[in-house]
């Protein structure tokens, strides 16, 4: 099965709370106690995503956190990068010579091209559409041989 970490589910948890406050700056305990999360975890996760540049701190005694841009402005992908690195089904989906067998691979083609229609899904979700109730029926619909996602 294919699936990102729990650390990276957990940070699109974080980045949704802190989202649907756009005015404010959050506390890491506000946080915390919205999203039902363990203050170390909620720590630990905002300064990968302030790292990222996805989140702003504030020092001080009414200090804390809050999105560096708006949400609409911030993709699903870059979430999961912030949290899991560069998103690549295989080794040979990111970079060229990242495997021995590469000259001899009959599927990496393949493998590339499913790679980009992971990636573009994920870049066609804002973190402002993750705020939003999920319809009925909401399709994303790709091509695999162009890699285009276009939301429904």
């Amino acid at each position: 099965m294919l699936r990102v970490s729990r650390l990276t589910d957990y940070a699109t948890l974080v980045m949704t709370c802190i989202a649907a406050h756009p005015a404010d700056v959050l506390s890491t305990a506000q946080i915390a106690d919205e999203t039902h999360l363990e203050l170390p975890t909620v720590s630990k996760l905002l300064k990968s995503l302030s790292h990222s540049a996805l989140v702003e701190s504030f020092r001080g005694v009414n200090g804390g956190y809050r999105l560096a841009r708006p949400a609409q402005a911030i993709s699903l992908a870059e979430i999961v990068e912030a949290l899991e690195g560069p998103i690549g089904m295989t080794e040979c989906g990111l970079a060229d010579g990242q495997c021995d067998r590469e000259a001899q691979c009959g599927v990496r083609g393949s493998w590339q091209r499913i790679n980009n229609v992971v990636d573009q899904a994920l870049r066609a979700v804002s973190l402002a559409d993750m705020l939003r109730p999920t319809p009925v029926r909401r399709k994303i619909a790709v091509s695999v041989t162009t890699g285009e996602a276009v939301t429904e």
